[in-house]
């Protein structure tokens, strides 16, 4: 198969999407842009209008107010099986009286293309799954990761423009499903096709796209890159649907054209970038990661920032420890991530300990 050159051509471009089921709105006033060759994800809890979004690109959802193109073309009225576009489904709807090859082949024999060529092409869809040498296994005798394998070759068989993947990894157990996201992200790069992805899960859309679009209530709340979503959310309910923050209170001191200056509770006088909308006075909230605040063991270990703080409680998970600090002499706390390296201890609750941070690592949050 082939891979298209890529290019900064716009594949789906999205006008002022609204949808409503009864009393319910799906979707409210989306607009977006997805470029040709990218893996875009969708993100966000159940509820939130991805799926419809990735319906009203299919075409099996019309919306009610604004309209969706795909490479350039307007596909009002333009029925599913018409779209240069392809699904994979959460349950993979793999139809079980058909083997492997008969399944991925389904589409092209609806074509009713020569059996030669529909051979060459199931054979080589099958390779790039990695499923050479599969094509009379039975359905049923499939595991979950073929089962997936099989679906992603059926739907790329077709040669779409736009692959539509519906959660695919869902149903997959928490090892097989790293795994197949790496497989799948090596897939997309081989193919150079668009990949549009619907998950709720953070680490999916994080590892595994070049832009996210974070969605609440039918509408997207922020559209970036997984760094830009991780490292500079835009409020404080991105910034907790996406990895863990901490949120701590704080007021601004002076605003300039160049900087905040804000009194943080727990940490003391902080100066960062400036902002159009946060003006003086103002009471806000600030995030900071917890891998951006350091466990100081040694009393000679030392960093810009340094507090005091007592260990509540540790979480050991093997390579990292989650320890929930009270800072200084306060009631907030905050959480710490530390890794395991050799030599370093499990802190117990009820350690005092120093923690040092960076002004660098405090991001300003809108809501």
């Amino acid at each position: 198969m082939k891979r298209p050159q890529k290019t900064n051509k716009q594949i789906i471009n999205i006008k002022g999407v609204e949808k409503q089921f009864g009393d319910v709105t799906a979707l409210n006033g989306v607009s977006l842009t997805i470029k040709e060759g990218e893996f875009f994800s969708l993100l966000g809890p159940s509820g939130c209008g991805k799926t419809t979004l990735l319906r009203m690109i299919s075409g099996f959802d019309s919306p009610n107010l604004g309209s969706v193109y795909i490479d350039g073309s307007d596909m009002t009225n333009v029925p599913p099986n018409q779209r240069p576009t392809n699904m994979v489904f959460q349950s993979y709807a793999i139809f079980p009286h058909l083997n492997v090859a008969e399944n991925v082949g389904y589409g092209l024999k609806k074509q009713k293309l020569p059996k030669d060529e529909i051979k060459l092409r199931v054979e080589e869809a099958l390779a790039l799954v990695d499923l050479e040498g599969y094509g009379a296994r039975e359905a049923h005798a499939l595991s979950g990761g073929q089962r997936q394998r099989v679906a992603l070759a059926r739907a790329l068989i077709m040669k779409p423009k736009v692959l539509l993947l519906d959660e695919p990894l869902s149903a997959l157990d928490k090892k097989l499903r790293e795994t197949m996201q790496g497989e799948l992200r090596k897939l997309q790069r081989t193919v150079g096709i668009t990949f549009v992805l619907v998950t709720h899960d953070q680490e999916e859309a994080l590892t595994m796209s070049d832009r996210i679009a974070v969605m609440f209530d039918g509408k997207i709340a922020q559209l970036d890159t997984p760094e830009g979503l991780y490292k500079r959310p835009k409020t404080k309910r991105v910034a907790s649907f996406i990895g863990v923050m901490n949120f701590i209170p704080a007021k601004v001191i002076a605003s300039t054209k160049t900087k905040l200056s804000l009194d943080v509770e727990a940490l003391g006088k902080v100066d960062v970038g400036a902002s159009d909308t946060i003006k003086s006075g103002e009471k806000i909230t600030v995030g900071i990661r917890p891998e951006m605040l350091t466990i100081l063991y040694e009393e000679t270990d030392d960093a810009d920032n340094v507090f005091s703080g007592i260990i509540v409680s540790a979480s050991y998970y093997g390579d990292m420890t989650y320890y929930e600090v009270e800072l200084g002499n306060t009631a907030i706390r905050a959480t710490v991530s530390m890794r395991n390296t050799a030599g370093r201890p499990v802190l117990r609750a009820g350690t005092e300990t120093r923690i040092g941070w960076g002004y660098e690592s405090i991001t300003v949050l809108d809501g």
